[in-house]
Order: C-alpha cells, then sequence, then structure tokens
C-alpha cells in the first residue's frame, strides 16, 4: 500500500513513520514540502504520486492566535482539507482526515458520541468543523474523519514536555483543572490510523487513550512519573487553577471526553489508560 502523509512534520507524523507498517510505501510530507492551501501543487503532488490512502495530520493548530488569525486558520484546516480532499478523489485515493474535540462546545456531561452535534467555541474548532463538512461533501463515504484530543509525543511541542520544563524551572506552578478531557499518545493515534487504514473503515470516528483528566490531574501524573524516572530533581508545588483565573483569547470546551467505544470495537483495540501511555513517553525522554 502506498501512502501519503500531509503535515508528517508534527506529532502524529513523526509516530506515523515509526510505527508504519511492513508492506506500507510511505511518502512522508512536511507542511513545508506540501502546503495545502495551494490548491495546484496539491491535486498535482498527488497526482504525481498516485497514493492509494492518504493521511491528513496537516492542521493549523495554534488554539489562541487563531481568533486573530481566522483567515489563516480557515485557510489550512478548512480550504487546505477540501484541496486534499479534490486530489484524493481525483488520484482514486482513500482519506483519513484528523480533526479534533473542539468541534464539541464542552456542555455534555458524558463522553461525545461521533454523531453529536458539533458546537465549537472559537476560531480553531470553527475551522476544523469546516474542514470536516468539505472533506464529506468531496468525498462522502468513501473518506474516514477521525477526531481526537490532548496529544503529546516526544517529538515537537506538547503540554507534556512544556510542563516537564516548567516544573524543572520553578518553585510552584498553576495548572487548570476545571478542563476535562482524556490525553492520547500519538504513537497509540498513529496505531490506531494504520488499523483502521487495514481495515478500510470509514465515516465519522472517535480516539483517544482510555480514561479522563483534567489538566491539573494530567500535570500531576507527569510530575509523578517524571520523578520517578529521574526527568525531574525535585518536586515542585502545583497549584490547580480555574479557568477564569487563567483567560486566554481563545474559549476552551470545560468537558470534551470522546466516546471511542465504536472505534476500538471495530478495530479490536485493546484500550490503553493515558497514565500508562504517559510513563511509556516518558521512559523514551529518560
Amino acid at each position: 500500500m502506498r501512502v501519503l502523509v500531509a503535515g508528517a512534520g508534527g506529532q502524529l507524523g513523526f509516530e506515523l513513520k515509526r510505527t508504519r507498517p511492513l508492506g506500507v510505501e510511505l511518502l512522508a510530507l512536511s507542511s513545508g514540502e506540501l502546503d495545502l492551501t495551494e490548491a495546484g501543487a496539491v491535486r498535482r503532488r498527488v497526482a504525481e504520486e498516485r497514493p492509494g490512502l492518504i493521511i491528513n495530520a496537516a492542521a493549523y493548530t495554534a488554539v489562541d492566535r487563531a481568533e486573530a488569525e481566522r483567515e489563516r486558520a480557515f485557510a489550512v484546516n478548512g480550504q487546505g482539507a477540501a484541496n486534499l480532499a479534490v486530489a484524493a478523489r481525483e488520484a482514486g485515493a482513500r482519506l483519513i482526515h484528523l480533526s479534533t474535540d473542539f468541534v464539541f462546545d464542552g456542555e455534555k456531561s458524558s463522553p461525545y458520541l461521533p454523531d453529536d452535534a458539533p458546537n465549537p467555541l472559537g476560531v480553531y474548532g470553527a475551522s476544523k468543523l469546516a474542514g470536516e463538512e468539505r472533506v464529506r461533501e468531496i468525498l462522502g463515504p468513501a473518506t474516514a474523519i477521525v477526531r481526537t484530543a490532548w496529544v503529546y509525543s516526544v517529538h515537537g511541542h506538547n503540554f507534556v514536555k512544556t510542563m516537564l520544563r516548567l516544573l524543572g524551572e520553578r518553585e510552584a506552578v498553576s495548572v487548570i483543572a476545571d478542563q476535562v478531557g482524556t490525553p492520547t499518545w500519538a504513537r497509540h493515534l498513529a496505531q490506531a490510523l494504520w488499523r483502521m487504514a487495514e481495515r478500510e473503515l470509514t465515516g465519522v470516528h472517535h480516539f483517544t487513550d482510555a480514561g479522563v483528566a483534567s489538566w491539573y490531574d494530567f500535570a500531576v501524573a507527569i510530575q509523578e512519573e517524571a520523578l520517578a524516572l529521574g526527568l525531574l530533581a525535585r518536586e515542585a508545588r502545583i497549584r490547580p487553577i480555574t479557568t477564569d483565573e487563567y483567560p486566554l483569547p481563545a474559549r476552551r470546551p470545560p468537558y470534551s471526553v470522546l466516546d471511542k467505544t465504536c472505534l476500538w470495537q471495530a478495530m479490536d483495540w485493546e484500550p490503553r489508560h493515558w497514565r500508562a501511555a504517559l510513563r511509556a513517553m516518558l521512559r523514551e525522554l529518560s
């Protein structure tokens, strides 16, 4: 199987390359090598490469900056996704498109199902929802959309690596405790996408690791695991705060736990708790 990955320079792209199954011919293109906002270039490159599958891991992910850069966010996450979908249709390729928990408003009190009505709170979520809608319009049932959340990896910038730095530098760190979701190791997400590709699954799906946490819970776990592995020399005080105490330009969903049951069953996936995944990732850094 010949697979083209767009956005291969990011966390997920990094893990997709590391977990590539035997028999997969992988063309991994960073956003600099394949700019999704350039429709003509995207169509030409896909036509030249003739992949059987495209995985769209490219995205504008600067949640707060998106509030001031709406046009850029929609160009990448909305029109960029559409450009890739058109290229996939013309090449006869399947598409797996990555989306986000931020398409929901967080007002629900139970995990979001794939068919729950989206209602994004900010520009980032709205632009990702626009991408989902355009992909479905163009490809219909010939595509899979996978929403995920709170992704981290040994590669790139993410909450885990930021917390390790802050906990190593400061005596005390304040972390938001009233936003709840599920951390997702990019390694597991990449493995799930390869499993989906093998089984040719289509439709809208959710994937994260198992369990739930607030950002505060996540930070406490990061420190505990890092201390055990010798990644931190001393313990810092972690103070739980509310969203109101740490105002940011973009609103976040207070609850964005995703229901993964249907996808886990379709893939015969053995769920792994987010804390076990975190421990495995930190071992790579130690």
